[in-house]
């Protein structure tokens, strides 16, 4: 059983991680925030108890859960708006909101005291191009990506946590590597 510590460091830990995963996913901020609080708040409810341990695999699935329902949600919404604007002939607008992949590079500590104007410009445009990219990827590739070599999960966890195969992990990886890859060379950018 973790301890109310346990716990809480468990969450303090993931939880910037867990909202850039879902902000990649959702594509707003705020909706990704309520979806992360939401995940934690279930974890803390309904498997308090179980040995800390458990609580990564266990809470990734939550999150996991949480953004599909969401998205349920959202498309449920879309048709109610549509039906309704139908009557009214209003359309409704979508917010893309954006992320910044790799933030914490920006806050390392002291390691970017002596840097140049030009260096900071230029790592702040690759992290930008890296972003796009990344929230370019199909969702499941995506997904297998962050949790992969974001996350730090290995392939089964990996697999629990998308509810697949190990194969279909390594697959959705492989891909989106070879895309990133592609696309990140097609923009000059090389390790």
């Amino acid at each position: 059983m973790a301890t109310d510590k346990e716990l809480s460091d468990f969450l303090t830990s993931v939880e910037k991680r867990a909202f850039k995963r879902t902000v990649y996913a959702v594509r707003s901020d705020d909706a990704a925030l309520d979806i992360v609080q939401d995940a934690m708040i279930r974890l803390a409810e309904k498997y308090a108890d179980r040995p800390a341990a458990e609580l990564p695999l266990l809470f990734q699935r939550i999150l996991s859960n949480a953004t599909m329902d969401w998205f349920r949600r959202e498309k449920v919404r879309a048709a109610v708006v549509q039906n309704l604007a139908d009557f009214d002939g209003a359309g409704d607008g979508g917010d893309d909101a954006g992320a910044d992949l790799l933030d914490a590079l920006q806050a390392l500590d002291g390691r970017l005291a002596g840097e140049s104007a030009a260096d900071a410009v230029a790592r702040a445009q690759l992290l930008q191009a890296i972003d796009a990219e990344v929230a370019a990827l199909p969702g499941r590739q995506r997904e297998a990506f962050l949790l992969r070599y974001w996350e730090e999960f290995d392939v089964a966890e990996t697999a629990a946590v998308m509810g697949c195969s190990e194969g279909s992990v390594k697959t959705h990886c492989s891909r989106a590597l070879h895309a990133l890859a592609k696309s990140l060379r097609a923009r000059g950018i090389t390790p």
